[in-house]
C-alpha cells in the first residue's frame, strides 16, 4: 500500500511539473531546457525556509514560487530576443550554470553531498505531514489547485493571447499586443509551478541534491510533456502518468536495474519518436496550430 501511495506522491509531482513545462512550451510555444533548474531552485529555497522558519505551507509556496519566477526573470528577459534554437540554448545554459552552482556552492547547498533531514511541510502552521498517506493526499490537493490554475489561465485572455503567439507571433505583434511581456509572464509562471513542485519533492523525501536536478531531468520532463500532449492538462496528467508508471511497470517485470534503466530510455526515446511522427502534439495535446 506505501509503495502504491507513493507513486501517487511523485505522479502529482511529475504533473505540476509538466504543467509548467506546458506554460511555456504547450501555451507560449517556447522550447526550454531548464525546467529542472526551476525545479531545484524551488527545493533548495523551499528546504531552506522549512528548516529556519516555522511557516505553513502555504506562505512558504508562495515565498518559493515568487523567488522562483524572479529567477526566471533572469534568463526571460535576456533569452526572449532571441529566436528558436537560439533561445532554446540560451535556457540550456541557464539550466548548465544553475545545476554548477547548486553541485560547488558548498557552504549554502552542501553541493554534491546534498542536505538531509528536511522537515515536514506543515498545514496551517499546526500539522505536519509525517508518512506516505498524508503526502498522497496533500500532493494530490495541491495538484488538483495546480490543474485549476493551469485551465483557468488557459481559458483566459491572456491564455488566448499565449496561444495566438504560439501560432503566429507577428501577426499578434500587428495587432499591438506586448509579445514580450507575455512570454514574460508565461516564463514566471512556468518557474513558479516548478518551483512548488520542488518544495513538494523536497519536504517528501526529506533529502536533496543536485543530481535531481540536472539538463537529463529537464529532457525528461519536455520528453513527458511530448508525449502526453502540449496545450492543456491532460496532456500533462497523460504524459506524468507515462513516465512515472513505466519504470515501476519494468520493475514488475523483475528485469535488473542495469537492463531496466536503458530500457527504460529506449522506450521514452522510442515513444517520443512515434508520437513525433503519428502525432506531433502528442496523445491528448492540442493541435499546434490552435
Amino acid at each position: 500500500m506505501n509503495y502504491f501511495l507513493h507513486i501517487i506522491v511523485l505522479l502529482n509531482i511529475y504533473i505540476i511539473l509538466i504543467l509548467g513545462a506546458n506554460m511555456t512550451v504547450g501555451m507560449a510555444g517556447l522550447l526550454t531546457l531548464c525546467q529542472a533548474a526551476f525545479y531545484g531552485i524551488g527545493a533548495y529555497i523551499g528546504t531552506m525556509l522549512l528548516m529556519q522558519f516555522d511557516l505553513p505551507f502555504i506562505v512558504i509556496a508562495l515565498i518559493v514560487s515568487v523567488i522562483t519566477g524572479v529567477f526566471s526573470l533572469l534568463i526571460s528577459y535576456a533569452s526572449l530576443k532571441l529566436k528558436n534554437d537560439y533561445f532554446t540554448l540560451a535556457t540550456l545554459g541557464f539550466q548548465m550554470i544553475i545545476f554548477t552552482i547548486l553541485y560547488n556552492w558548498v557552504d549554502v547547498t552542501k553541493g554534491p553531498y546534498g542536505i538531509s533531514g528536511i522537515p515536514a511541510i506543515k498545514i496551517l502552521g499546526l500539522w505536519s505531514l509525517k508518512g506516505v498517506v498524508p503526502y498522497a493526499i496533500f500532493t494530490a490537493v495541491v495538484m488538483c489547485a495546480m490543474v485549476g490554475i493551469f485551465v483557468a489561465l488557459k481559458k483566459s485572455p491572456y491564455g488566448r493571447l499565449l496561444r495566438a503567439i504560439r501560432a503566429d507571433e507577428t501577426a499578434v505583434k500587428a495587432l499591438g499586443r506586448n509579445t514580450s511581456a507575455a512570454k514574460t509572464r508565461a516564463f514566471f509562471l512556468s518557474a513558479a509551478f516548478s518551483g512548488i513542485a520542488g518544495l513538494l519533492y523536497a519536504s517528501y523525501v526529506r533529502f536533496i541534491d543536485p543530481t535531481s536536478f540536472t539538463l537529463n531531468e529537464s529532457l525528461f520532463i519536455i520528453c513527458a510533456l511530448f508525449i502526453g500532449g502540449v496545450g492543456n492538462a491532460k496532456g500533462s496528467i497523460a504524459g506524468a502518468l507515462f513516465v512515472v508508471i513505466l519504470p515501476e511497470l519494468l520493475r514488475f517485470i523483475g528485469l535488473p536495474d542495469a537492463v531496466a534503466a536503458p530500457l527504460r530510455e529506449i522506450i521514452y526515446g522510442l515513444a517520443l519518436v512515434v508520437i513525433m511522427f503519428v502525432r506531433p502534439q502528442g496523445m491528448l495535446g492540442e493541435e499546434m496550430s490552435k
